[in-house]
């Protein structure tokens, strides 16, 4: 029996272990796709308590604490930090076997050297061994950053986005890369006439454009992007229900952009249509300056009326969408493909049903023009588990090139997310080193293979992206 969480946790073979310690573990880390506040890394924010720095919007701690039966003042109430902390040490016992239950061990431990089980009897040891030690600076923002060994770091910004603070982390000249990353969602979302036509006003200003009709659109969102490109911008990312590739005429988004600017309510064949031709000029620009484009599909948001009325999005009620996108995620792709509008893609699912098909998709569109130029994105979300990691592992392995994988990413607003890397890397040097062992793979070919190990954890996403 091994003790729980030692050094080699996850790793149940010695060419596991070799390949995690010696190649793997202290590989720096590239988190391209992250919801890190650009605010509190320029000012190196100062955590007051744990419960700020470990608690505050993570939703998945929130969905949890609800589970076991915890009143929402303990969650995202009024309550002390102590009192949310003590509801949490009291959930975490009932955690077991749940990724929380892994991921809070090796927060504290890695970023604290915390070794203690947290549960009831030592939640206030924990608690305060954790809080002196945020005095010091380096548990700051920043601090925390350095603490993992993070090389480049990209956040997910509006085109309305001053992006003041990236221009700040920049100037300062901060050892790590803070990249702003194109996040044109409330550009689409003209389901809500009225909330959509001050978004629009917000865009006019920024953008100097006075927005009067979807060309105007069209031209306002290219001169932000370029302005994002200016400020170092190399990725966009689409957060999206399915994929959008009606059949439009030209005239066709331009009536409905007048429509909703005039208060008209869309039905559902307005807003795929209008979807449809917008998120194809999107992804010309992307393709046009050069971007990596990311697509996160599938979830069904804001499930529960009264909480987000009570507490608004990202709250902890979101789960797996089921569509069927397939036919319509092909079709988008083929018309970029055939105007040479098609940039390198990150495609990401939320569904563990869509694996085989988004793993399949990928090779319809691979060139020849840069290796893993289409990639199918690491577990995300409800799959950035063990079992969600091994499945997207696995099928990508017997769909395509797992050596040109670009890779793990926190996708996280939380400072103390960056161990999910150090996950991601022990269950893949514990497939791989498992593949050895039982002969699938030649011992006499270790030296590919460890290099394999490092090009996954860090060299692929650093040639990918330019970094």
């Amino acid at each position: 029996m091994r003790n729980f969480m030692d050094d080699n946790f996850l790793l149940q073979t010695d060419t596991a272990q070799q390949l995690y310690h010696e190649h793997a573990e202290h590989m720096p880390i590239i988190d391209y796709h992250c919801h890190l506040s650009p605010k509190e890394v320029a000012e190196d924010h100062r955590f007051r308590s744990i419960t700020e720095l470990w608690l505050g919007g993570d939703h998945y701690k929130w969905r949890a604490l609800r589970a076991n039966g915890v009143d929402e003042r303990f969650i995202t109430g009024d309550a002390t930090d102590w009192e949310k902390f003590e509801k949490w040490a009291e959930t975490i016992p009932y955690t077991m076997h749940n990724p929380l239950y892994h991921w809070t061990h090796l927060e504290l431990r890695t970023a604290f050297g915390v070794d203690k089980i947290l549960n009831p009897q030592t939640a206030r040891e924990i608690y305060d061994e954790c809080n002196e030690r945020l005095q010091s600076p380096e548990f700051s923002a920043r601090g925390l950053m350095q603490r993992y060994h993070v090389e480049v770091v990209c956040t997910t910004d509006d085109p309305i986005d001053s992006l003041e603070w990236h221009r700040q982390v920049r100037e300062e000249g901060f050892v790590i890369k803070m990249l702003p990353a194109w996040r044109p969602d409330k550009a689409m979302a003209i389901e809500n006439p009225a909330g959509y036509r001050e978004y629009i006003q917000r865009l006019s200003a920024v953008s100097g454009i006075e927005i009067k009709t979807y060309q105007d659109l069209i031209e306002a969102l290219a001169l932000r992007h370029d302005f994002f490109a200016e400020q170092g911008c190399r990725l966009s990312d689409h957060g999206i229900d399915r994929f959008y590739a009606d059949d439009y005429r030209p005239q066709d988004p331009c009536d409905i952009f007048d429509r909703v600017m005039n208060g008209e309510q869309p039905d559902r064949e307005d807003i795929s249509l209008f979807r449809s031709a917008l998120l194809y000029e999107l992804a010309v620009m992307d393709a046009e300056a050069g971007w990596v484009q990311q697509y996160h599909y599938g979830p069904i948001r804001n499930n529960n009326t009264k909480m987000f009325r009570r507490l608004g999005p990202d709250a902890g009620y979101d789960s797996m969408g089921d569509v069927d996108t397939a036919l319509s995620m092909a079709r988008f792709f083929d018309s970029l493909d055939r105007e040479d509008h098609l940039a390198k893609t990150i495609i990401y699912n939320i569904n563990p049903k869509d694996n085989d098909m988004v793993a399949t998709m990928i090779g319809n569109f691979q060139d020849g023009s840069v290796p893993g130029k289409m990639q199918w994105g690491s577990g995300w979300w409800f799959n950035d588990q063990k079992d969600g990691i091994e499945r997207q592992l696995n099928t990508l392995s017997q769909q395509g090139l797992l050596s040109r994988f670009v890779g793990m990413l926190t996708d996280s607003r939380s400072f103390l997310s960056y161990p999910r890397h150090e996950y991601f890397r022990r269950i893949l040097c514990n497939l791989i080193g498992n593949d050895v062992e039982q002969g699938l793979l030649p011992v006499s070919e270790m030296p590919r293979i460890e290099q394999m190990v490092e090009d996954i954890c860090y060299y692929n996403a650093k040639r990918y992206f330019n970094f």
